[in-house]
């Protein structure tokens, strides 16, 4: 050996044993039968004496249980990164004993690192088959992962070393009720009840709410039960904790789509599709997309170059091709509804904007629409009743005049309405009303009508009053000034009623020898001034 000095010493079994060598304090030596490591000295020369292998492990284990103890201190304090570090420490020293990890896994769980925490949970049971404790944790971080079954089975295994254990009886019927649950959910899905999933899903979250497929599919069924603000909350929680997961990619993209937001929506499918290419339904939605896109385009553009028949096809079309964009679809149905009353479609227009408001009742531009048509139509009531809606949602100068034309034309629609007595427009000159009255005038005066039937006579004399009524109306600048606008016709002495139609017919025909009607054969009479 002193031949030697500092080089190698061969021994009989072959092993290099070093006379001195460098340490460092991050390096662990292995202490031969056990499972624990040896802490080094540190960064410096030192000498190893040779020392007995069950001293060295008696050591290391005390080190160990030293880093536990004061793991479990803090874990009692619920300092629970602390307790981590410790507990790791400790099986540093000693990584095959099964209550540092047991203890490692508990206090994962408690921070919420479920998927961690089973790693260690498992460890445990491959290390002891016969921990108790390690099983129930496995089981409850698989039921919280929302694997259910695997929980179950977790479960079982502790019934079969500790019958009868409170515990796991429990926690099995919680697997069991979630198992349950996600049947419920996935049956409700395929059968579009939305609101029966989110609630299912809510219930197998209590029990596993680390579970990032309950959470996706609870916020697509929100997304389609147009819930997006609740829906997009869920999905970025989950790109928070992971921003390549596929699925809330996909949900998040589908939010937007739906509030018709489809550029932005496109490129959340595409990015998920790039993180998951078998992603189906992410591919679906996005072809949707870019479709309904394309085809909304074309209506518009047909629109604007007044191609009313084409533009009213395209919108016909987009509308075939996602019943459940509600939001786009909405806005598809109103410019439907505008294409309609420019080709003159008037009742279509209508059933289109009503169409949309069904799909979307705050969409104001589809209530303005409908009660134009109204307007156009004379459906004063129906149109009262839009404007009303509209200014009460959006009190501006503008709803509020709209709304007082719709109010003035239906009172005006409440009387009679002289213009349509005389069978003239309401622009009508005064020649065109004085020729409308000649005609009517004598169209219905009773002595035409002589000869006919009492009710007949009685239903031409009442013509020939209404004619009359309107003539003397309309024939007066200051009466039909105040007629067209609506007022009162009592007001200042003016009252409609205080009239004779047989003297407004003389005066008309100014004839003072007055004029008789005869007949010149079955049902045909003409008049002839005396």
């Amino acid at each position: 050996l002193q031949q030697l000095g500092r080089s190698a010493v061969i021994s009989a079994a072959g092993a290099l044993l070093p006379h001195r060598r460098m340490a460092s304090s991050l390096f662990r030596k292995p202490v031969p039968g056990s499972g624990c490591w040896e802490m080094a000295a540190g960064d410096c020369d030192v000498t190893m004496a040779p020392e007995p292998s069950g001293a060295g492990e008696a050591d290391a284990e005390r080190e160990a249980e030293i880093f536990k103890e004061q793991g479990n201190a803090f874990y009692l304090k619920k300092d629970y990164n602390e307790a981590f570090n410790y507990y790791t420490k400790a099986i540093d020293i000693c990584p095959k004993n099964v209550s540092y990890y047991g203890n490692r896994a508990a206090t994962l769980m408690m921070i919420g690192k479920f998927r961690e925490a089973l790693e260690d949970a498992q460890q445990a049971v491959r290390l002891d088959d016969t921990f108790v404790r390690g099983h129930l944790r496995e089981g409850k971080c698989h039921l919280s992962l929302g694997n259910a079954m695997a929980a179950g089975r977790c479960f079982q295994k502790v019934l079969e070393l500790e019958t009868n254990s409170p515990q796991a009886l429990t926690e099995l019927k919680s697997a069991e009720a979630v198992l349950e649950y996600e049947r419920i959910a996935e049956v409700g899905f395929d059968k579009g009840d939305f609101r029966k999933v989110v609630y299912y899903m809510d219930r197998a979250l209590e029990f596993a709410p680390a579970c990032h497929r309950f959470k996706i599919l609870k916020a697509e069924c929100l997304a389609l039960l147009g819930r997006y603000p609740d829906a997009q909350s869920v999905a970025s929680d989950i790109l928070r904790m992971d921003s390549t997961n596929a699925d809330a990619l996909y949900v998040r993209g589908l939010c937007l789509y739906y509030e018709d937001c489809i550029e932005k929506a496109v490129q959340f499918f595409v990015q998920a599709l790039r993180m998951a290419p078998d992603h189906e339904k992410a591919r679906l939605a996005c072809r949707n997309a870019k479709a309904l896109r394309a085809k909304k385009e074309e209506g518009n553009r047909a629109f604007k170059e007044g191609s009313y028949d084409e533009a009213f096809e395209l919108y016909s079309e987009a509308l075939k091709i996602d019943p459940n964009n509600i939001k786009t679809n909405a806005k598809l149905y109103c410019n439907r509804g505008t294409v309609g009353s420019k080709l003159n479609k008037m009742q279509q227009a209508i059933e289109d904007c009503s169409s949309a408001i069904k799909l979307d009742d705050t969409y104001i531009k589809a209530y303005m629409r409908r009660a134009q048509c109204y307007m156009d139509t004379e459906q004063y009531e129906e149109a009262v009743r839009d404007y009303e809606k509209i200014y009460q949602t959006e009190k501006t100068k503008e709803h509020k005049q709209l709304l007082k034309n719709a109010q003035l034309e239906l009172k005006k629609s409440k009387r009679k309405d002289y213009y349509k007595i005389l069978g003239v427009d309401k622009n009508a000159t005064e020649d065109e009303i004085k020729k409308a009255y000649r005609k009517r005038a004598l169209m219905h005066h009773p002595d035409r009508h002589s000869s006919a039937s009492p009710e007949v006579q009685k239903e031409e004399e009442k013509k020939f009053k209404e004619v009359g009524e309107a003539f003397s109306i309309l024939s007066d600048p200051k009466k039909k000034a105040r007629y067209d606008s609506g007022q009162d016709l009592d007001d200042d002495g003016m009252n409609s009623g205080d009239f004779d139609a047989n003297n407004i017919f003389k005066a008309f025909f100014g004839s003072p020898g007055g004029f008789s009607f005869e007949a010149s054969g079955p049902g045909n009479f003409f008049f002839q001034f005396g």
